[in-house]
């Protein structure tokens, strides 16, 4: 299948006189989160908020620093989330790809807008209704 790249923007809503990062990403579907290497975080004055403990592909277990808020913003996608500092490249998870509706194109080896909805984000969500509830 091969790997897929985009090239994104990615800001710290908190401090808008700081310039986005440019970055090639590593779209990875197999991947939760945005992760982000140090040096980026350090560009954009992220604040760590917590330490995570995180398990590589290779069975092995650490803390790394998890920051944020931050932007990505792609095309004409947004969205905030948090970021895991680790790795020396940018790399897009499923849930960021989830919220900006991007999808993965192994044709093209890149993320893309998702061609079902172009020109918004689309988004599927569900309603519980708790019975005896307020919604009852």
């Amino acid at each position: 299948m091969g790997l897929n790249y985009a090239d994104i923007d990615l800001i710290n809503p908190g401090e808008p006189g700081l310039r986005p990062v440019k970055a090639r990403a590593l779209f990875d579907s197999g991947a939760i989160t945005l992760c982000i290497p140090e040096h980026v975080a350090l560009q954009l004055n992220l604040v760590e908020l917590e330490k995570r403990e995180v398990t590589t592909a290779d069975g092995r277990s650490s803390l790394v620093p998890y920051v944020g808020p931050l932007q990505i913003r792609f095309e004409n996608r947004n969205c905030f989330t948090g970021a895991l500092v680790m790795g020396d490249a940018v790399l897009i998870g499923a849930v960021p790809m989830e919220d900006m509706a991007l999808v993965l194109n192994p044709r093209l080896q890149q993320g893309t807008v998702n061609p079902d909805s172009p020109n918004i984000p689309t988004a599927v969500v569900k309603s519980a209704v708790v019975p005896n509830g307020p919604n009852t």
